[in-house]
């Protein structure tokens, strides 16, 4: 097919509808399904993930650096016509810098009536799966995110977490990824953010993923909203000229057909076996996608839009229309409820309930001025000998406030502070101990601490109060605003629709083909669908 034929299939497609992002109409979750909020029509998605140069899961690498795709309005002008053309109505961004103006992007984009669902963490500020935390660094860039991105409405929703659990000793991280779901989810709705923004999860395709399915859509605590808003599943079971059985397609449509929230794949096209190459993905999986999977799927992102030495591209079209089952919002009233939370067994490690406490920075700064011994030093290289030190004191009761175990349900109310707010904490515990013939150098630590006049602020007495004076109080949930500065960006390389919409047609005439266009953007190659 010669690229002037993509042109004109594209063409076919339907009217361009211009819009800004303040007008275009928001995507808000109701029962299953994603819908249009202006005129109720469903919403599917035909998503592209994009980010260049980048792994989703993270890196333990302080030097590890990103670009923000949503930064750079050139790049954004060079790319952005040609997803439409490929009739892409949203993107999934893995990183984005919140000190960064977005402004220019998002507006192409919704003139294209382009959304975009985008990742919380960054490489080096992400959930560890092998030594999980959810503390103030990680809450203060989840929030900086929401604060970057809320006002724009084409913003369908934040996912926080990507494959954190990824192997079937890491199921207890999953308890720090869902407290990340419940204080982003009680960030909006304290900063009175648009309450259609939802924060969902992206799994891999693991043996636990059913655990993680319920774990993540069960409702534990009904206090505090924990629960996903949308679940994204990477999966890369189709391959080639696979079918519904053998890549496991209709067996997750049966264990999805009764789930309480909208599911979708936030990753897919295998590129494994394929004939020709990986440039050469068939994509044979998108008329089952969009055709009798729609019913319980909403669509799916296809991995990824930028070549590189992954080797994952985006294949052109065909001929064939898919035409999915519509529902309509004012004809469907959702019938599924939550899941039962899994029980700990040998294959699932976290308790369903507590769960790791709310991440609350002002507590946290108001019991540090309470400490009579701090921590003077912020190598925290320094740190981790001194805590070995002082938690392996007295059986472990030093440390009673900074325990953050998901298999015990075991959380102290300062585990969700900095690492040297933490250490800070437990020397003080360790100093306030020692006798007065001790305390004179109970207080050191090899240089890394020293004693403050304590001081308990009128505003504070109430917060210190509640955490206890072991760290084992409650911890109230946070109200301050966090703004764009309130997390580091320093692995940053940061340099539309009418009231009358409706959902758009699938692929307008036209499917994924089985080979590759090579376009020539302003000089650069790169592979379309």
């Amino acid at each position: 097919m010669k690229w002037s034929s993509v042109l004109g299939a594209a063409a076919l497609s339907g009217a361009a509808y211009a819009a800004s992002y303040d007008d275009i109409p928001a995507i808000e979750v109701f029962g299953q399904h994603f819908f249009y909020t202006n005129n109720g029509s469903q919403f599917y998605m035909k998503g592209v993930a994009y980010q260049e140069n980048f792994s989703p899961n993270g890196s333990a690498n302080a030097n590890v650096k990103y670009t923000d795709p949503l930064a750079d309005k050139s790049k954004c002008a060079r790319d952005i016509p040609f997803m439409k053309q490929i009739f892409t109505n949203v993107i999934r961004v893995y990183a984005i810098d919140p000190t960064a103006d977005h402004d220019d992007c998002m507006e192409m984009l919704a003139a294209n009536d382009i959304y975009v669902v985008a990742d919380l963490s960054e490489p080096i500020i992400s959930i560890d799966s092998s030594d999980p935390e959810w503390n103030v660094p990680l809450y203060q860039r989840y929030a900086s995110v929401v604060d970057a991105m809320h006002k724009y409405n084409n913003v369908i929703g934040f996912f926080a977490g990507n494959e954190v659990v990824s192997r079937g000793n890491e199921t207890e991280a999953a308890a720090f990824v869902k407290a990340a779901v419940r204080d982003t989810k009680a960030y909006i709705k304290s900063q009175k953010y648009r309450q259609t923004l939802g924060v969902g999860y992206a799994t891999a395709d693991v043996p636990s993923r059913d655990e993680l399915a319920h774990y993540f859509a069960c409702q534990p605590d009904k206090e505090n909203d924990s629960t996903i808003d949308f679940w994204g599943y990477n999966v890369y079971s189709w391959c080639g000229f696979s079918n519904y059985q053998k890549s496991s397609y209709g067996e997750r449509v049966d264990f999805f057909s009764d789930y309480p929230v909208p599911v979708f794949f936030a990753e897919y096209g295998c590129i494994e076996g394929i004939p020709g190459g990986p440039t050469h993905r068939p994509f044979t999986e998108v008329a089952v996608l969009y055709g009798n999977m729609t019913e319980v799927f909403s669509g799916g992102i296809v991995y990824q839009w930028f070549q590189s030495e992954n080797h994952y591209g985006l294949v052109q079209i065909d001929d064939d229309k898919v035409t999915p089952t519509i529902t309509a919002k004012a004809k469907y009233s959702p019938t599924n409820s939550p899941p039962a939370c899994p029980t700990p067994n040998s294959s699932w490690a976290p308790k369903a309930s507590p769960l790791p406490p709310s991440v609350n920075p002002e507590l946290c700064d108001c019991v540090m001025s309470s400490l009579t011994c701090t921590i003077d030093s912020d190598d925290d290289e320094e740190y981790g000998a001194k805590f070995g030190f002082i938690c392996g004191e007295q059986d472990g009761k030093y440390c009673k406030g900074i325990a953050h175990n998901a298999t015990l349900g075991d959380y102290g109310s300062i585990s969700g502070c900095t690492p040297k707010q933490q250490l800070a904490f437990v020397a003080n515990q360790y100093y306030e101990a020692q006798d007065d013939t001790n305390k004179a150098s109970a207080c050191d630590f090899g240089g890394l601490a020293k004693t403050q006049q304590a001081a308990t602020a009128s505003t504070c007495a109430s917060l210190v109060q509640a955490a206890g004076t072991d760290g084992t109080g409650n911890v109230p949930s946070p109200t301050g605003a966090v703004g764009a500065g309130g997390a580091s960006s320093s692995g940053s390389d940061s340099a539309a629709a009418p009231s009358g919409l409706s959902t758009p047609g699938f692929f307008g005439p036209a499917l994924f083909v089985a080979y590759i266009v090579t376009a020539m953007v302003s000089g650069a190659g790169m592979l379309l669908l």
